[in-house]
């Protein structure tokens, strides 16, 4: 298995939807609803991460197995990749910008957030959560 192939381009495209959809979520509940940066934050990658399942592993991956297990896989992919994302990006951001305001701060942390776990969630759904078989993925790129 290569590691540079069609599953990039393929996995950046279903993340700009992801992106647009789960940040309006995030952005509007934080900044509209007053709610805290975990939920807001937390929000974004429950409605962003089931648009994810389905477009990553149908388009993306090109995945056909149908278990339990796989989606235990995705959802722990997501939410580990979630929270070291989160938890580096606003303690990192908030030294980062000590003088600035703490809406400026939050929304900056976000952004830091969500490069983080692009690069984390691609690889956790590439070579964990949607990883197939050998014979699988042979044929699968066979057909690109």
């Amino acid at each position: 298995m290569k590691f540079f192939d069609v599953t990039i381009p393929k996995f950046l495209l279903v993340g700009v939807i992801n992106t647009l959809i789960g940040a309006l979520v995030m952005f509007l509940l934080y900044n509209l609803a007053g709610c805290s940066y975990w939920l807001s934050s937390a929000a974004n990658y429950l409605v962003g991460g089931t648009v994810s399942y389905f477009l990553n592993k149908y388009f993306t991956f090109r995945n056909r197995e149908r278990s339990w297990a796989q989606v235990l896989r995705f959802a722990l992919t997501v939410a580990l990749c979630w929270l070291i994302a989160y938890g580096l990006a606003k303690p990192l951001t908030l030294r980062l910008l000590a003088g600035a305001g703490e809406k400026l701060q939050t929304n900056a942390a976000m952004i830091v957030g969500m490069g983080l776990y692009v690069v984390l969630n691609y690889l956790g759904q590439r070579f964990f959560a949607f990883q197939s078989s050998k014979s699988e993925d042979t044929d699968d790129h066979m057909a690109d």
